[in-house]
């Protein structure tokens, strides 16, 4: 659930929603569901080395949630990548999408550097094939 919150926090769009992203960086110059898309793919790409559909493939997935098979480290280093994209978003006054790109890609990286350290540190990878859930969450809803 904080997780779904700290996303909230950074676009100001509810997970489930697919149009254009309302809220915070709509308020910040981004306008068009493409620019969402490549912030939230520099986020990605520099937390985990792959961008969202990189790492779907990775997972075999196709149109399942990523998150809903992402493990606990993999969901707390996605979190702290748009966490701390929101921060820097917030104390660079970070207007418009090349500014937005780059808050975007130094929040990934902050992640990438911890999930790299952790890696070194504990002599396993954080990214993983493994599906956490055997079957997405929405489709578990469905059946209850």
């Amino acid at each position: 659930m904080r997780g779904i919150a700290i996303r909230e926090e950074l676009t100001d769009s509810p997970r489930w929603m697919f149009t254009i992203p309302r809220g915070k960086w709509d308020k910040r110059g981004i306008k068009v569901q493409r620019e969402y898309a490549i912030l939230t793919s520099e986020i990605s790409k520099a937390a985990f080395g792959l961008t969202p559909s990189e790492y779907k493939n990775l997972k075999g997935l196709e149109r399942e949630n990523l998150r809903d098979h992402m493990n606990d480290l993999e969901l707390i280093f996605s979190m702290l990548g748009e966490a701390a994209t929101t921060e820097i978003t917030k104390n660079r006054n970070a207007k418009e999408f090349p500014k937005l790109k780059k808050a975007a890609k130094d929040g990934g990286d902050v992640a990438g550097k911890a999930r790299k350290d952790l890696k070194r540190k504990s002599g396993k990878k954080v990214v993983s094939k493994q599906n956490y859930l055997e079957e997405p969450e929405n489709t578990k809803l469905i059946k209850e």
